[in-house]
């Protein structure tokens, strides 16, 4: 039977995630918000602020589902007679492993790393996206700056009552090579700090695997005649 106290991974999730709208939350009621998403001619705010949304929901759905592989170890652990009888053990990769009792330890190793892989490899998507929102702030920088640059180069001569036209056009380029990067960079380091619990969650059920792995094995030898 597998405890509430083992779902502390998803819990944490949603910890973070409430922190997380909270501050949107704080941002949107005082304006800064929608000052940033409607000064960006661009839409590359809308767009970073649409793929962190995709990123996050990622993000919680591989939280709970590696919740599910953890309470597994832990039921192992606690030498639960039916460590499987999960709803989704069908399906799971720690319930393959601690099924294959009969194995050699050096398969047992194998199928320890194949399982790592297995489970970091579905991670790629999200830092790769962190990645993703970093480049796309940087590229709103590289775009603000020219649009703030074209009222310049169309200039055929000095005209005093042109520049009030000319600064109100260079300070809505700079607002969009602002924003952006700050959008960029935010969001980019929050779903890098949401990966990096999702990260050490999958280390940790790694190491107890391992483990475990170690003391069937160790079990089984004794066993032997």
């Amino acid at each position: 039977m597998l405890a509430k106290s083992d779902e502390r991974l998803f819990l944490s999730a949603l910890i973070v995630l409430g922190l997380i709208l909270f501050g949107f939350f704080v941002l949107a009621n005082t304006g800064l918000l929608g000052l940033a998403l409607e000064s960006d001619r661009s839409m590359i705010s809308w767009l970073i602020l649409i793929l962190y949304g995709l990123a996050t929901a990622h993000w919680l759905m591989r939280a709970r589902l590696l919740d599910n592989e953890f309470a597994l170890c832990l039921a192992a652990e606690a030498s639960d007679p039916q460590p499987t009888s999960d709803a989704n053990a069908d399906s799971s990769l720690v319930s393959f492993f601690l099924n294959n009792e009969t194995a050699s330890a050096m398969d047992r190793q194998q199928l320890l790393e194949t399982l790592g892989d297995e489970l970091s490899n579905k991670h790629a998507a999200g830092h790769f996206v962190a990645d993703l929102l970093l480049k796309l702030g940087l590229t709103g920088t590289v775009i603000g700056f020219i649009l703030m640059l074209l009222p310049i180069g169309e200039i055929e001569q000095f005209d005093p009552s042109l520049m009030q036209q000319l600064l109100s056009a260079m300070s809505g380029g700079m607002a969009v090579a602002l924003y952006t990067t700050l959008a960029g960079l935010v969001t980019s380091t929050l779903l890098k700090m949401q990966y990096y619990l999702l990260d050490s969650a999958l280390a940790n059920l790694i190491n107890r695997l391992a483990l475990l792995g170690s003391g069937t094995a160790s079990g089984a030898a004794h066993k032997a005649p």
